[in-house]
């Protein structure tokens, strides 16, 4: 007698940012069949924030993407609500609308809270701040604003926009001749971008130098007022407007433990500790590193997590975060990658992974924009340096613009590899996809004509 079929399991996604929609795509390549994906979010679109620190700048801008046609071509359906708390026991989620979601295993992927750290600061958290700080821009030109200052507050563990606002800004006043500026950063960090290692904190300090940015380390802002920025250890600078990072908060919910700050605890595996059948990723979680490249690894060893739950053949490997960020400077941005547990540090002005987006390993539309110093670069153009630190020690060498793949990282469904691979299409696409992406998106029934619905989709697990 032959044995039933195995129903599939139903999976509910709490979320509709880059956590969410890689998850929702990994679990589609990984467990395939044997599980069904709702997705539950707020948003009717997908907002892809990194460049909103460009945007002010005229470098880049933010685009915006259909959620529900993201979803769609992921295969799975997008419910539009908040979850608002969960029922373990029972395995429900409850919505903000009254609804009760039933699921056999439940993905928390909602993100934090921004909030303001400095207070008089101008608080950039993303899209909404972008008036205000082409505001203040217009009064640098002017000469209203003549010293400004970027402070990033302590808790927060991402400053890599921080640096980038305070070098666009610099390369926008300097480009339309408003000379004579101030500029000072100031962050509680040991060394710039210590997260990345020595070679980054070494390329961001001559970056700063050579700009005239005046960098002071180990301090901690803590509010401005009348033309003073207060920072710890006791001190203080004047300042005429002072720009800041906000710090991130967990979002209580209900029935979900977590941590004083409201951030919820993970294993190795995604897991949450004492709830069976939930998991988690992203900013949520009490990982201390915000970002949309560790958000979509997180999202990677969850999908592996439930996709092995669900009966699927998945080789399970723990989360081993891989740092990779682009730093926008104004002329040529800067590629940087650590690796934490080795010691690893790489910084070029080529690009280090493929496609070279400021959110790397991620699913995302073909069209998410790379910035007007992002490089399409001349062939007659001499290559850049690059370098790399292990351990501390750094070394300086020909920049190769690829990197091999990582073999220790979690395995992947989509998205960025650290191998630059760009086979040529026919001229209608004028795009460079990775392999196995173009069979993939026909696989997904997206039309490669609309750009904008275009997933990245690799093919190969890395």
């Amino acid at each position: 007698m032959g044995t039933a079929a195995r129903s599939p399991l139903h999976v509910l996604v709490a979320g509709g940012g880059v956590a969410a929609l890689e998850a929702t795509l990994a679990l589609r390549k990984l467990a395939e069949e044997r599980v069904t994906v709702e997705l539950v979010a707020p948003e009717r679109e997908f907002t892809y924030r990194p460049l909103a620190v460009a945007e002010p700048f005229r470098v880049g801008e933010v685009r915006r993407f259909p959620l529900a046609a993201l979803v769609e071509a992921a295969g799975a359906r997008l419910r539009h609500g908040v979850v608002v708390g969960i029922d373990p026991a029972r395995r429900i989620a409850r919505t903000e609308e009254g609804d009760e979601l039933s699921y056999d295993l439940l993905l928390l992927a909602f993100g934090a809270r921004p909030v303001e750290a400095v207070p008089g600061a101008l608080t950039f958290r993303g899209p909404d701040d972008e008036p205000a700080l082409e505001a203040l821009l217009e009064q640098a030109l002017r000469g209203e604003v003549r010293r400004l200052a970027f402070a990033l507050p302590g808790g927060v563990a991402w400053p890599l926009p921080l640096y980038e606002l305070a070098l666009l800004t610099w390369s926008y006043l300097t480009d339309r001749g408003a000379m004579g500026r101030e500029f000072t950063l100031l962050t509680p960090e040991e060394a710039p971008l210590a997260l990345f290692g020595a070679a980054a904190s070494d390329a961001a300090a001559e970056l700063l130098k050579t700009r005239g940015i005046d960098l002071r380390l180990r301090t901690s802002p803590v509010s401005f007022a009348a033309g003073e920025l207060h920072f710890a250890p006791k001190g203080r600078i004047n300042a005429d407007r002072v720009v800041a990072l906000p710090r991130l908060e967990g979002i209580r919910l209900p029935g979900v433990p977590h941590d004083p700050h409201g951030f919820v605890r993970t294993d190795p595996y995604g897991r949450v500790p004492g709830l069976d059948g939930v998991y988690a990723a992203g900013d949520l979680t009490s990982f201390p590193v915000k970002q949309g490249g560790i958000a979509a690894q997180q999202a990677d060893v969850a999908a592996a997590a439930i996709s092995l739950r669900a009966g699927a053949p998945v080789r399970q490997t723990p989360f081993e975060p891989v740092l990779r960020g682009q730093l926008l400077t104004g002329i040529f941005p800067r590629y940087l990658r650590s690796e934490p547990a080795t010691g690893a540090s790489t910084v070029s002005t080529e690009p280090l992974w493929w496609p070279p987006a400021k959110i790397a390993d991620t699913t995302s539309p073909r069209s998410w924009p790379r910035s007007s110093d992002s490089p399409r670069r001349p062939r007659d153009q001499p290559p850049a340096s690059q370098l790399t630190s292990r351990s501390g020690a750094a070394r300086r060498g020909p920049a190769t613009g690829a990197r091999a793949g990582d073999r220790r990282a979690p395995a992947r469904a989509c998205g960025a590899t650290d191998q630059v691979v760009r086979p040529e299409l026919t001229p209608a696409d004028r795009v460079f996809l990775p392999r196995g992406v173009a069979a993939a998106a026909d696989e997904l029934a997206i039309v490669r004509r609309t750009p904008t619905m275009l997933l990245w989709w690799h093919g190969r697990l890395v």
